[in-house]
């Protein structure tokens, strides 16, 4: 025993109890002349035993186990007709208490059952009907040729006959559309091999990002459903509050910008980040990209990053694509980089839309910036290589290595935390470089007496034939000349900020113009201005887009550094189009009856429409030896007199 014996050097050095060893346990049954095959054998009967009674308790779920194995199909369709007679049942219940509140109920549940459905009769009844419909197909492809031309005439006679009959009612519109053929004209000279160019992507490109717009901007249920969706998305977006206030309180959140905006990027890429994992954003891609795909004749590579680029960022939409990068052909990079150019990321948006920027309209722009990147990519560097994905009838789509919905939303907001930093850090530098940018300027514009020079009002006049091309009246062009230039040599971000201040200047009811100085911008430079700043296309996304793409190809880094700065240039181009589309749809907002607004107005605050309506009622008003008359709806009314003191109350003008 004595050299068993534990004592201080042993403890010192490490040396374990020999008690508790398998060798230590043999020697002290020995030296205790205790029998240990004795205990062996009991403590083995002990566990015979217990092994019997787990089996023995574990046998129902063992058979219960291999009945859900054996008959799995079978449940899965009990369980599913089961929550399907369950939400029959309550959406039957919420129809029947209110239909009008569960009308957005009804339109997803229709939505939901269609795709349903189709996917049924795809899988069940498709291969029937492709084989009925053969000949009518064979046929088809028979009268294409001269079909098509056909097709073609019709189209372009309606586009003509609309045109001449919508620009007629507001002749401005001829503007927006001569700079959108100017821009199209630009990016042809500038094309790279102009003999390869795919007319069929162009046309087809351009076709239907002028359908979607229509849709959007002119049609009632278009503007109805993308009003209702901007609404959902803000009201969405106000959930942020309850983290942001928790963490930082509510004075920091109410008074300090880092507080207010950046949260809702957070919000917003966990919420990404969980519809990735339900396998929702890679459903949507995929229909949008072979919608793209099919009717514009594009591979499948290049078609699933630009869509893609419609709800996420320009270096995650090239990982939907990331086993293909290295094979791709220079014309299928360009247009990926170009969609990462020409859209915003869906992170980013939440963050405009909490500026007060219509949301409806940064929707509609991101969605029609996919065809247009795409038709515009093909048209400035035209495909002359042989793709190896040309012939693919699909591509495998990337999912995430997440393992649960917990798990995706952690990564989604921890994943943020860099782009909120890089929000923040890009904030202040480029503002801090702005002003002494603009200090600079000014010191040198005192020497030769220049007053007041500025980047911006250098901006303001180099690009101010390009904003008036897009339609801005000649009195906003200046102003979105100036977030042109903010937006391609600075960034979007703080484009659309100074966006916001002239937003809400107009809708807070301040005058036009403070001396020589613009105040706000009209309705319609404003939703131009938002189509055109909606992109990534500014001097430093260069190296975020060349940084997020050599890291997954390398060894292609130079093709990348070849091809960016044109991708940079179709980028800017396509936001521009967007807004020139804009402005060629815009409809004109009615101020309505200002008569019955100014009567029954309380004039405590100012409004937009309250500076309209005393504007107009400025213009009504005629003094004619000290006498006091108004003309038009005003004239003969007893409150005309009251109206045009309180509007004086507010507002200078010459009839006061």
């Amino acid at each position: 025993m004595e050299d068993n014996q534990v004592t201080l050097d042993n403890l010192e050095k490490g040396t374990d109890n020999p008690a508790f060893s398998s060798m230590g346990e043999e020697r002290l049954c020995e030296e205790c002349d205790g029998p240990c095959s004795e205990s062996k054998e009991r403590r083995g009967e002990g566990r015979g035993k217990l092994s019997s009674y787990c089996r023995k308790a574990l046998q129902p779920a063992s058979k219960a186990k291999r009945f859900c194995k054996a008959h799995a199909k079978v449940l899965k369709r009990v369980v599913l007709g089961l929550l399907a007679v369950a939400y029959m049942c309550y959406f039957i219940a919420a129809c029947w208490l209110n239909f009008q509140r569960a009308l957005a109920l009804v339109v997803m549940t229709a939505v939901a059952v269609f795709f349903i459905c189709w996917s049924f009769f795809k899988k069940y009844c498709g291969a029937n009907v492709l084989l009925f419909l053969s000949p009518v197909w064979k046929c088809f492809q028979k009268s294409w040729p001269w079909l098509k031309w056909l097709l073609w005439m019709a189209i372009l006679g309606g586009l003509i006959t609309w045109l001449v009959l919508d620009t007629s009612r507001n002749p401005e519109q001829l503007i927006s559309l001569s700079g959108f053929c100017l821009l199209v004209l630009f990016l042809f000279a500038c094309s790279k091999h102009h003999g390869a160019v795919s007319w069929r992507a162009v046309f087809w490109g351009l076709g239907l990002e002028f359908l979607f717009g229509l849709f959007v901007l002119r049609t009632a249920p278009g503007v109805q459903a993308f009003q209702w969706l901007g609404d959902q998305i803000q009201f969405f977006l106000g959930y942020t509050k309850a983290g942001s206030s928790f963490v930082f309180g509510n004075t920091l959140i109410e008074e300090v910008f880092a507080f207010q905006t950046l949260p809702i990027v957070v919000f917003f890429s966990c919420v990404m980040s969980i519809l990735y994992y339900l396998g929702v954003m890679q459903w949507l891609i995929v229909k949008i990209s072979w919608l793209l795909q099919v009717s514009m004749g594009t591979t499948p590579t290049e078609t699933l990053s630009v869509a893609g680029n419609i709800f996420v960022g320009q270096t995650e939409a090239p990982l939907l694509i990331r086993p293909y990068l290295a094979d791709m052909t220079h014309s299928e990079i360009h247009a990926v980089m170009t969609g990462g150019f020409s859209t915003i990321a869906g992170s980013v948006m939440g963050a405009y839309i909490s500026f007060g920027i219509d949301a409806a309209s940064l929707i509609a722009a991101s969605v029609m910036a996919a065809p247009c990147a795409l038709a515009m990519s093909k048209l400035i560097y035209p495909e002359v290589e042989e793709s190896k994905f040309k012939g693919k009838a699909s591509i495998r789509l990337s999912s995430g290595e997440e393992q649960n919905i917990l798990e995706a939303a952690s990564n989604g907001a921890a994943a943020s935390v860099g782009l909120v930093a890089n929000i923040a850090a890009n904030l202040i530098a480029f503002l801090a470089v702005l002003e002494f940018i603009n200090a600079a300027l000014r010191w040198f514009g005192e020497m030769v007496d220049i007053e007041g020079l500025s980047f911006q009002v250098i901006c303001s006049y180099v690009l101010m034939p390009v904003a008036f091309l897009m339609g801005a009246d000649w009195a906003d062009s200046p102003l979105v000349a100036e977030l042109l230039g903010i937006k391609i040599f600075l960034n979007e971000f703080v484009a659309y900020q100074q966006l916001a201040t002239y937003k809400k200047n107009r809708l807070s009811g301040l005058e036009e113009w403070d001396g020589s100085r613009k105040q706000w911008i009209s309705e319609r430079a404003e939703s131009i201005a938002t189509f055109a700043l909606c992109g990534f296309a500014n001097l430093s996304s260069i190296g975020i887009m060349l940084g997020g793409l050599a890291s997954m190809v390398p060894q292609r880094k130079g093709d990348f550094a070849s091809i960016v700065l044109r991708a940079l240039l179709t980028g800017i181009c396509v936001s521009m189009l967007n807004a020139c589309l804009a402005g060629l749809l815009h409809v004109p907002t009615e101020v309505g009856n200002c008569v019955t607004f100014l009567s029954t107005a309380n004039f405590s605050s100012t409004s937009y429409t309250m500076y309209m309506c005393c504007k107009q009622l400025f213009a009504s008003s005629v003094l004619e030896n000290g006498t006091l008359s108004f003309t038009g709806a005003w004239a003969g009314l007893a409150d005309s007199a009251l109206c045009l003191t309180q509007c004086c109350g507010h507002y200078n003008h010459t009839s006061c």
